[in-house]
């Protein structure tokens, strides 16, 4: 485990000031490294939690004009990057896929370059199966199918949604169960099953509407309109 892993940010930088003291004028410097692998712990987590907000901007944000994309924050990536670096450092296994998710997701959604993005959301995956964290793994795995999927590979791409969408419900995320079912749809448009497609946006409707998720139901009106 991870030094620190146990503890919270704010018992983090205490013990690095109860360190510090000690060092200075108990002339005890044993503590130190644990103190600095706390701190780099507080650092990795504020990194990654920083790159979301700044990727929720994104996608956010309205265009500067009409039919044009939001724009990269250029820190975006530097963070996930920082994060992921310390985590490997750290040991921090959970940590690490996490990091390598939104790498991937950022070259993803925001570059639009899957043959990028697809090695690290595989290392997330593998990662995120090894240590149990079921969040992680489901967004790893709704990646993967999108690039399935945007590759024709439909099956694969089915496959992928079906098993994150397994893991959310698990795990409660149901505005992510929702989120997936969208997909699920479109794949089945593509596989001519439309009645199908149908069924499953009137589902994800539901769900969505239960759960106050907003910006996925106008996804799912805006599938309706497409398939």
């Amino acid at each position: 485990m991870p030094a620190g892993a146990t503890m919270s940010t704010d018992d983090r930088i205490v013990r690095a000031r109860e360190v510090y003291e000690l060092a200075v004028f108990g002339g005890d410097a044993s503590g130190l490294r644990d103190a600095e692998q706390g701190l780099d712990a507080v650092e990795a987590d504020a990194a990654l939690a920083r790159g979301r907000i700044l990727h929720a901007r994104f996608q956010s944000a309205a265009p500067a004009d009409p039919g044009s994309l939001p724009t990269e924050d250029p820190a975006e990536l530097p963070l996930f990057e920082r994060a992921l670096e310390l985590y490997q450092a750290l040991g921090d296994t959970r940590g690490e896929a996490e990091a390598l998710f939104w790498i991937g997701c950022l070259h993803q959604f925001i570059r639009h370059d899957d043959e990028t993005a697809v090695p690290y959301l595989e290392r997330s995956c593998r990662l995120a199966a090894q240590t149990g964290d079921k969040p992680t793994w489901s967004e790893a795995l709704r990646h993967l199918g999108i690039a399935a999927h945007a590759a024709g590979r439909l099956e694969e791409a089915r496959e992928r949604l079906e098993e994150s969408t397994r893991l959310r419900r698990e795990v409660g995320a149901l505005p992510g169960v929702a989120s997936n079912m969208i997909g699920l749809a479109y794949i089945a448009a593509a596989q001519d099953r439309r009645a199908d497609a149908l069924t499953t946006l009137d589902e994800a409707h539901t769900i969505a509407r239960t759960h106050g998720a907003h910006a996925i139901a106008r996804h799912i009106e805006q599938a309706r309109t497409q398939i």
